[in-house]
C-alpha cells in the first residue's frame, strides 16, 4: 500500500557570500518564510531553515492540501516529497510510484533535443530507458510538438517545454500525485487535454498532495489539509478544521474564492 511517512524533517539552506545588510535587503524584497539563522560552524554563512521539524503520516485514499502564505514551505515539502531535497535531518519513508507534477522542466537538458529530453526525463522520473522507449511514441503523439522534438529545447517557447515536461512526466500510472496548481502547459487547446489526463490520475492515484492557495480547489479535491507557518506544521486535520485554523492566525474575508496564503 502507498504511503508518505516523514519523521522530524529539516531542510535548510546555507546562504554564502551575503553581509547583514545585503541579506537584509534580499530577504525584505522576497516571500521567503523561511527561520534565518547562523551557522554555528561557519560564522559568514547564515542559514535559511526551509522545513523544521515536520512530521505526518499520509496513507492511501489521503487526498492532502498544502496550505500556508507564500514562502511558507510548501514548494520545499514537495520537493522533498518527489526526492529533489534531501533533509538535513529526520527521515522521509515513502512506498509507491511518485509522480511530481511541478518543476516538470527538471531532469532536462537545453541543448538536446525533445526526443532526447523524453529520454533524460524519463530517467529522472525513476523509468528504465527500455520503459521510455516503449512509451515514446505516444508520449511524443501527445505533446503535439510534431518536427520540433528534433531540435534543440533552447528553441522551444515555455509553453511547449511544459508540454513536453507534462507528457513525460504524466507517462506513468503513479501511486502519489505531487500537483501545485501552478501548473500550465501551453495553450487552452492542449490545457483542456492535459487536464482530462489529469483528473484521470486524479482519480487512479493513491495518495495526492496538493500545494494551493485556492480555497475552492482545496474544498472540491481534498478532505485533509496541512498547513504550514514559516516551514513548521502547525495544523494537520480535516479542510474545515485547517482552514478555521488559518483563518484565526490569519484573518481573510471569508468567500469560497478567497485566496488562502
Amino acid at each position: 500500500m502507498a504511503h508518505i511517512h516523514l519523521t522530524n524533517v529539516h531542510v535548510s539552506f546555507p546562504l554564502y557570500e551575503l553581509t547583514g545588510r545585503s541579506l537584509k535587503k534580499r530577504l525584505m524584497a522576497s516571500s521567503t518564510g523561511g527561520r534565518i539563522g547562523a551557522e554555528p560552524t561557519a560564522k559568514r554563512t547564515t542559514i535559511v531553515q526551509a522545513l523544521e521539524d515536520v512530521t505526518f503520516n499520509f496513507e492511501h485514499g489521503d487526498r492532502v492540501a498544502l496550505i500556508g502564505h507564500n514562502g511558507a514551505g510548501k514548494t520545499t515539502l514537495l520537493r522533498v516529497l518527489a526526492g529533489i531535497y534531501e533533509p538535513a535531518l529526520g527521515q522521509v519513508n515513502i512506498a509507491g510510484q511518485v509522480a511530481p507534477l511541478f518543476d516538470i522542466g527538471l531532469g532536462m537538458e537545453m541543448e538536446a533535443t525533445g526526443y532526447d529530453n523524453i529520454l533524460l526525463r524519463g530517467l529522472y522520473l525513476g523509468l528504465t530507458k527500455r520503459e521510455i522507449k516503449r512509451q515514446a511514441h505516444d508520449i511524443a503523439e501527445f505533446t503535439e510538438l510534431g518536427d520540433f522534438l528534433n531540435l534543440p529545447l533552447r528553441t522551444y517557447s515555455l509553453g511547449m517545454r511544459m508540454r513536453l515536461g507534462f507528457a513525460v512526466s504524466t507517462a506513468i500510472q503513479p501511486d502519489i500525485l505531487l500537483l501545485d496548481e501552478g501548473l500550465s502547459a501551453g495553450d487552452a487547446a492542449f490545457m483542456a487535454k492535459a487536464n482530462a489526463r489529469l483528473k484521470e490520475f486524479w482519480n487512479k492515484a493513491a495518495i495526492i498532495v496538493l500545494a494551493s492557495h485556492s480555497e475552492r480547489l482545496i474544498r472540491d479535491m481534498c478532505e485533509k489539509a496541512v498547513l504550514i507557518e514559516h516551514g513548521r506544521v502547525v495544523a494537520s486535520d480535516t479542510v474545515d478544521k485547517v482552514l478555521a485554523h488559518y483563518r484565526h492566525i490569519r484573518p481573510v474575508q471569508s468567500h469560497e474564492d478567497t485566496p488562502v496564503g
